[in-house]
């Protein structure tokens, strides 16, 4: 069989393009991907205790785009959920990001958001340029909450010391000074009620999407058979690593189910201390399933496996670069989402980029 579309990945970004392509432009697609589900990492199954968990680790749904979600309010109706994570300092959790609740269970401080200003300005180390995260961090809270809060587990998570990491990585979690613990600001916030998995499978039920999972890329591309690919798999595979290996931060998930309705105060924990592992995760919290035991996961990182994280660093970006000018060179293939982009995307990021994608290759078959 014949198809306008192939888009390779049945992530966020594959399944979004092939619907509006399916449902808008009445297009024939073919979906695959080499995994044995759909989701990508935001595969959320129900474990063998029938508790519904995340198997790539947390994915919790927050954006400020009236758009995006609007486009998945269609497939999905929603649970209000806030986001709030602790981290372990010795025998007690601190709430994160670092605001005045960070400062109170550290230090015993009940301050105002001025105070809360001033005791950071204290504190702060002054520098000339930001050049990577740990000048992110001390130049706007100071050495000791860094040293608290961010060095240990950004060397656990990472590999690599704070200093060797551009500002961006450190630099994306705020800092607050009022006692607003939440960890996303974002207007919307909530999770799929039926889980990410219900919202991938009405995603893709269109008659006019086909889906194979367990298939690669090399196998489904008999270019004959498409007008135009999608891809949403890593950039640098597609080229065959022609110029190198795009560095990535990988991750081991070990789970374990509890007999206890809960085992910890958020739903997320991180370790910025001597654990080998960089945070535990407990699944309940996020979906908000009843259940008499409970599962959680602890997470490290690790150098080789999956791609999860785009390392960044120049070097890395340059290399990156090399790749995105041969993919603008491609004729009749379309690279979108975190790994055929070599980016660190939230799901929503990945949403509209996905959409702004479709628009894009309408506006072609128009032409």
């Amino acid at each position: 069989m014949t198809y306008d579309y192939l888009v390779v990945g049945a992530g966020f970004a594959g399944s979004v393009v092939a619907e509006r392509l399916a449902s808008q432009c009445g297009a024939r697609v073919l979906v695959v991907d080499e995994r044995d589900h759909v989701g990508g990492n935001a595969h959320d199954p129900i474990d063998a205790h029938g508790i519904r968990v995340h198997s790539h680790g947390p994915h919790i749904f927050h954006t400020s785009s009236e758009r995006v979600v609007e486009y998945l309010s269609a497939f999905t109706a929603w649970r209000p959920y806030e986001h709030r994570v602790l981290a372990r300092v010795g025998a007690i959790d601190v709430p994160l990001p670092i605001g005045a609740r960070t400062l109170e269970a550290l230090y015993g401080l009940q301050l105002a958001p001025q105070a809360v200003e001033e005791f950071f300005a204290s504190r702060r180390e002054r520098r000339a340029a930001i050049r990577n995260s740990e000048d992110a961090i001390v130049a706007r809270v100071g050495r000791e909450l860094y040293e608290l809060l961010f060095a240990g587990y950004t060397r656990k998570q990472w590999g690599l010391e704070a200093r060797q990491l551009d500002a961006s990585v450190c630099g994306r979690v705020p800092v607050r000074t009022s006692r607003d613990d939440r960890y996303f600001s974002d207007t919307f916030q909530a999770m799929p009620r039926d889980g990410f998995g219900a919202l991938f499978a009405r995603l893709l039920d269109h008659p006019n999407i086909d889906v194979v999972l367990g298939m690669t890329f090399d196998r489904a591309a008999d270019r004959a058979r498409f007008h135009h690919v999608v891809y949403t798999g890593p950039i640098d595979d597609y080229f065959e690593r022609c110029y190198g290996r795009l560095p990535y931060r990988s991750l081991r998930f070990e789970f374990e189910t509890l007999d206890m309705p809960r085992y910890q105060a958020a739903a997320v924990v991180n370790y910025p201390g001597p654990e080998p592992f960089t945070r535990v995760s407990e699944f309940k919290a996020l979906t908000g399933q009843a259940h008499p035991k409970t599962t959680i996961a602890r997470e490290y990182a690790q150098p080789e496996g999956d791609p999860y994280y785009p390392i960044p660093r120049p070097e890395n970006r340059a290399l990156y670069a090399k790749y995105a000018a041969r993919a603008a060179a491609e004729r009749n293939v379309t690279f979108v989402g975190r790994l055929a982009e070599y980016r660190y995307y939230n799901m929503d990021q990945v949403v509209a980029s996905a959409l702004a994608t479709f628009e894009r290759l309408a506006e072609r078959r128009v032409a």
